[in-house]
């Protein structure tokens, strides 16, 4: 079965099924949520692929570019990093744990509350953040590279809108 703008893949072969044996339901959001599936699966596996080659999983790369993006001195309190990831203090912990043994980061007492301590990243953690997320944004740009920026922007509306929609 061919799709509306050329040669069909899996997803159309299942629905074509579908459509065949229940050719009562609208199955047309199983075809985009499949494809989003599908994709998202492509893409995890390309993005592990450029997080292992530094050493890194996931995780432990989303609490190093945070401390990037928060500017100089790359310093944050555990709290902090546990709201922008959007996790428990515990598992925040566990990174934390990790990546101060790799030397990517260093705890310290907060001076302004010795009841706390701050995260910040090390000169080694600089580097391995700086030079991951180049390759990162190399890999995503090659991945969105059938895109035309208007194909792009177009995406951008659609997924926010979608996005914005599922949270009410």
């Amino acid at each position: 079965m061919n799709g509306e703008d050329g040669p069909g893949d899996a997803i159309d072969v299942v629905l074509g099924q579908w459509r065949r044996e229940r050719p009562d339901l609208d199955l047309s959001a199983m075809g985009v949520f499949g494809r989003v599936s599908q994709l998202t699966r492509v893409v995890e596996a390309r993005v592990e692929q450029v997080f292992a080659r530094h050493g890194l999983r996931q995780g432990e790369f989303d609490v190093l570019a945070a401390l990037r993006r928060s500017g100089p001195p790359y310093t944050l309190i555990p709290s902090e990093l546990s709201a922008v990831l959007m996790m428990s203090r515990a598992g925040m912990t566990n990174r934390l744990d990790r990546l101060e043994a790799a030397g990517l980061v260093e705890r310290s007492l907060d001076p302004a509350d010795r009841r706390s301590f701050r995260v910040a990243l090390t000169a080694e953690g600089l580097r391995v953040i700086d030079a991951t997320l180049t390759d990162h944004a190399a890999n995503l740009t090659l991945l969105a590279s059938c895109l035309t920026p208007e194909d792009a922007e177009t995406l951008v509306r659609i997924l926010r809108g979608m996005l914005s929609a599922s949270a009410d």
